[in-house]
């Protein structure tokens, strides 16, 4: 019987140059893996690679060498470690995150949860092409949200309470923006000029600033073949609801207008980013 091998790269089974020899893309969700998901990872290198494995630079675990004979072991004794194969072709791939609230101080929302919740709604759905989510906590944006076709980083909107105020002045030394100014008897906030960074509320010492955590979304980036930015138009959105609608609508919007073997960035160019906008808005408003 022939070797499907388009069926064995959609199941995370590369091939490599060398003949019959795969390298194993692994699935890793938020760039978490449990000690013992480790131990597995590497009891299988040991056993059926070449005794190492390679990380992706979008947080994934590869394991190379393994042979075509050794496919159908290897993916069970993956499953009984608890470690599930990645995904290749035209899907929706790993959803990657940084540590976020869970870990960081910089953090304004728990990137990890939110990393499973995508990937268990969106994870390996079939699409005209590759479709990546990138997760980032803040506005240091070390995951870097814009290079995704949807990216989502977190921020606060935040809100100024005089009564809890003793105009110290280490909110506005605190923005990076220029966003707060200062007076003899109160704060001001210029929200035109705000990133939600949140830097205000976190650096207030008596807890003046009242901040609400919320995703901010990039639509289209690219950073292969084609290098593109993300493109933010929509409000920060503050519930999951609504995250999930606009990501909905998204997919949705991709699956509709891409040709065959055309990224999401391509897709909206062609179709125009003033239809894509206007629907977004509208999943938005819901």
């Amino acid at each position: 019987m022939a070797t499907d091998y388009k069926a064995l790269k959609n199941g995370g089974f590369m091939r490599q140059v060398q003949k019959n020899n795969f390298s194993l893309r692994l699935k890793v969700v938020g760039g978490n893996l449990t000690a013992d998901q480790l131990l597995t990872v590497a009891e299988i290198s040991k056993k059926y690679g070449d005794g190492y494995v390679h990380l992706t630079s979008r947080q994934g675990v590869e394991i190379p060498f393994i042979k075509l004979d050794d496919v159908e072991p290897v993916k069970a004794e993956l499953k009984a470690g608890g470690v599930d194969t990645g995904v290749c072709g035209p899907r929706v791939r790993t959803v990657t995150a940084c540590q976020g609230s869970k870990i960081c101080s910089s953090g304004c929302i728990d990137t990890y949860s939110l990393a499973v919740e995508i990937s268990d709604r969106y994870f390996g759905r079939e699409l005209p092409h590759k479709f990546k989510f990138g997760i980032t906590g803040c506005m240091n944006n070390c995951l870097k949200a814009e290079e995704n076709d949807l990216g989502i980083k977190g921020g606060y909107a935040v809100e100024w309470l005089p009564d809890a105020c003793t105009l110290c002045g280490v909110c506005s030394k605190a923005c990076r923006e220029g966003a707060i100014t200062q007076t003899d008897s109160e704060i001001l906030l210029d929200e035109s000029k705000c990133s939600y960074c949140g830097r205000c509320a976190k650096s207030c010492p008596f807890d003046a600033w009242k901040s609400e955590p919320g995703y901010l979304l990039s639509f289209g980036g690219t950073f292969g073949n084609l290098i593109a930015k993300g493109k933010q138009f929509l409000p920060i959105i503050h519930d999951k609801e609504t995250l999930f609608r606009v990501a909905d609508a998204a997919l949705t919007f991709f699956d509709r207008h891409a040709k065959p073997s055309e990224r999401f960035r391509v897709a909206i160019d062609r179709a125009g980013w003033d239809v894509f906008q206007a629907e977004m808005e509208a999943a938005y408003r819901g």
